[in-house]
C-alpha cells in the first residue's frame, strides 16, 4: 500500500480498521493524502463513499452512541483539529463480538483515521478546547433514521478517558466531568437513549 498503513480487525473486532497515512514533512510544513481510493482498494477496502461531513465540538462534548436503523452507513472518521476519543460498538446480530467496543484516540497530530463498517454504533468524546471532526459516509443522510444507545451502558463498559462520574441508571450527563472539571456535555436526545438490552431483542 502506497500511502497508508492499515490495522485490520482493530481490538479483535472484525471489520474495524485504524488507518495511518504517510506524512511527508520538513521545515515548511507537511503534505499527506487524506484519501486514496487506489490505496484503499489495495488494502481490500472497496467502499463507495458518497458524502463528506464535518463538525466542530467544544471540550467535554460527547456525541453518541448513534447508529442508522434502515440505512446503515460505513464511516471513515478523523480529527483535523484537537483530539477526540472515538468509539465503535458492534451491533451486528450473530457477530462473535456483539456488544463489544473499541476506541481510538484521533488527533490532529497522529492523523489516524478510523474505519467503522455498517452495523456499528458510533460516538466520540472531545478532549481538547475544541475539535473539528470529519468523516466520509457510503450512504446519504436519511432524516429520522437515527437510533442510539446509552453512552455509559454498563453492559458495554466503555472506558472514556479522563471522564469521571458514577452510573446512576440512565444516560444523563449529570455528575460526570473530565478530570480537569469540565462538565460532560450531551444533547438532550443523547441523554435519553436506553441500554443495549433494552434496545435490541434477539
Amino acid at each position: 500500500m502506497g500511502q497508508i498503513t492499515v490495522e485490520k480487525n482493530a481490538g479483535g473486532i472484525e471489520g474495524l480498521c485504524v488507518i495511518t497515512p504517510a506524512v511527508h514533512g520538513d521545515n515548511r510544513g507537511y503534505f499527506m493524502e487524506t484519501y486514496s481510493q487506489r490505496d484503499m482498494e489495495e488494502a481490500g477496502l472497496n467502499i463507495p463513499f458518497v458524502q463528506d461531513n464535518q463538525s466542530m465540538s467544544v471540550k467535554g462534548v460527547l456525541r453518541g452512541l448513534h447508529f442508522q436503523k434502515q440505512y446503515p452507513q460505513t464511516k471513515l472518521v478523523r480529527a483535523i483539529k484537537g483530539s477526540v476519543f472515538d468509539v465503535a460498538v458492534d451491533l451486528r446480530a450473530g457477530s462473535a463480538t456483539y456488544g463489544k467496543w473499541y476506541g481510538v484516540l484521533l488527533t490532529e497530530e497522529n492523523k489516524k483515521q478510523f474505519l467503522i463498517p455498517k452495523g456499528f454504533a458510533h460516538g466520540f468524546l472531545v478532549l481538547t478546547d475544541t475539535a473539528e471532526f470529519c468523516y466520509k459516509c457510503d450512504d446519504f443522510y436519511h432524516a429520522n433514521d437515527e437510533g442510539g444507545l446509552a453512552w455509559n451502558d454498563p453492559s458495554i463498559g466503555i472506558v472514556w478517558p479522563e471522564l469521571e462520574g458514577e452510573y446512576k441508571g440512565s444516560a444523563s450527563a449529570e455528575g460526570y466531568h473530565l478530570s480537569d472539571g469540565t462538565p460532560l456535555n450531551l444533547s438532550e436526545k443523547d441523554q435519553n437513549w436506553a441500554c443495549l438490552a433494552d434496545t435490541f431483542h434477539f
